[in-house]
């Protein structure tokens, strides 16, 4: 799997502050997991059912310098949940989104993809269970399974915080949100970013300035 631009948004904008232990669901091959090793001191967790990403993932930790503040399980978020007694202050997640549209023919692809596996009631419901009383959950999706998303997420007890409209470019509208979640009602804050300048020859500053620690190139 690639790098993808959803994921190292949301492992370079999820708030880490104060955080000791955090849960990548669907951790993929390890990206966001790494990402929130290298930027706090927390222990982080990363789970993702698919044996080959999860194989992929621990080869990818390993190789890293926080094997030992990260590690990886091949297990579904469900029977985490159903086995855990742990809780965390940061539940993070670049969840599968596509409900009834075309699946890849390649297996992992379609497990990433598609929220059969995961859909957002089973993740909000399983974040609300493992989070922290004064815990984070944080999110990118795009526009539309994003506000239902959102809608599902009070039903559960969990609440927008904090949402980042993010745009490709000034000129195009908002194509993905971030999103962070509390146990307790807040006052929302909302901010954008975007990605490319208005030519998309180059990244904007703000965006370099949110991921420079991660993009050699910057």
């Amino acid at each position: 799997m690639k790098v993808g631009t959803d994921g190292v948004l949301l492992g370079a904008w999820a708030n880490v502050d104060g955080t000791k232990t955090a849960l990548d669901v669907g951790a993929g091959t390890g990206l966001i997991s790494l990402m929130i090793a290298q930027r706090c001191h927390a222990k982080v967790l990363g789970i993702e059912i698919e044996k080959n990403a999860a194989y992929e993932a621990t080869e990818n930790v390993q190789k890293s310098p926080w094997k030992n503040r990260v590690a990886v399980k091949n297990i579904s978020f469900q029977e985490f949940v159903v086995s855990s007694k742990e809780k965390f202050d940061l539940i993070i997640s670049n969840p599968p989104f596509f409900t009834n549209s075309y699946k890849n023919e390649i297996k992992n692809l379609a497990i990433a993809r598609h929220n059969d596996l995961l859909p957002f009631s089973e993740l909000i419901k399983g974040a609300a269970q493992l989070l922290a009383e004064n815990g984070k959950l944080a999110v990118i999706l795009p526009v539309i399974p994003a506000n239902e998303f959102i809608e599902l997420a009070q039903n559960y007890g969990l609440y927008l915080g904090k949402l980042t409209k993010v745009k490709p470019n000034s000129k195009k509208e908002a194509n993905r949100y971030l999103l962070e979640f509390t146990k307790k009602p807040t006052l929302l804050k909302k901010d954008l970013l975007i990605i490319y300048n208005e030519t998309g020859t180059d990244y904007t500053e703000m965006y370099k300035q949110l991921t420079r620690d991660f993009y050699l190139k910057f």
